[in-house]
């Protein structure tokens, strides 16, 4: 299993049974992420306390419940959207989920969200801190009490196409097994050496029929048994 300094893996299983990998965020990544939710609430505190200068007595009352959305209701808006995190935390790549790894729920952020004062104390978001730190999942008290966790964003993967050769029959009947196998290293041929690449094509050789080649006559072949397997075979 890969593991960074500060991130971790975690598996997560969803209801329907599917399974899935998590890598929850560590301590710098949120703390840049707070550091941009909090500068873009100044400024919007700033521009509503302009705007309430505007309105005499009524200002003031629109400027507090300003300040109450902003607070509390911020995060959570954001949440339950489409990208499940906060500006910042999207800046940063990453988004809030249920420990199943499924969307978070209303309640769920909600709950999160209204904890950030516990969090906070005594100084500073201490407990909070000192949660994440202790744990590898990096849950603060708000998210272990919803049942939900930061995550980063999972990374697109590139999927290798086969190289281009010519597609071939195998010469002798083979397995699903052998199948997958000799499929999966023609998806991976162009991220090895090679050497690597005739060293593991070697393996597969029967099924070319052809003892005695070379190595790269070889490995040509069975990639162009690979295409064939896959239906690729103009």
């Amino acid at each position: 299993m890969r593991r960074g300094a500060l991130d971790t893996l975690i598996e997560a299983e969803t209801p329907e049974g599917i399974s899935l990998e998590l890598r929850p965020a560590g301590l710098p990544a949120r703390f840049f992420a707070f550091l941009l939710d909090w500068a873009i609430r100044i400024a919007v505190i700033v521009a509503a306390a302009q705007i309430s200068a505007l309105m005499g007595g009524i200002g003031t009352a629109v400027w507090i419940i300003s300040l109450f959305v902003l607070e509390w209701l911020y995060p959570v808006a954001f949440e339950l959207g489409r990208a499940g995190a906060t500006p910042g935390k999207s800046a940063m790549g990453l988004r809030v989920v249920m420990d199943s790894g499924l969307p978070v729920t209303p309640a769920a952020s909600l709950t999160r969200n209204l904890l950030r004062v516990a969090d906070f104390l005594p100084l500073m978001y201490g407990f909070g801190i000192i949660s994440m730190l202790l744990r590898k999942d990096f849950k603060r008290l708000g998210d272990l009490v919803a049942g939900t966790m930061v995550v980063h964003r999972p990374r697109a993967v590139a999927r290798a196409s086969l190289p281009e050769v010519e597609a071939v029959a195998p010469a002798i009947g083979i397995g699903l097994t052998e199948q997958a196998a000799i499929v999966a290293l023609a998806s991976r041929a162009s991220r090895m050496t090679g050497e690597r690449l005739d060293e593991l094509a070697a393996l597969a050789a029967p099924v070319v029929g052809q003892p005695g080649d070379s190595g790269a006559v070889v490995t040509r072949r069975v990639l162009g048994v690979a295409r064939w397997l896959m239906g690729q075979r103009k």
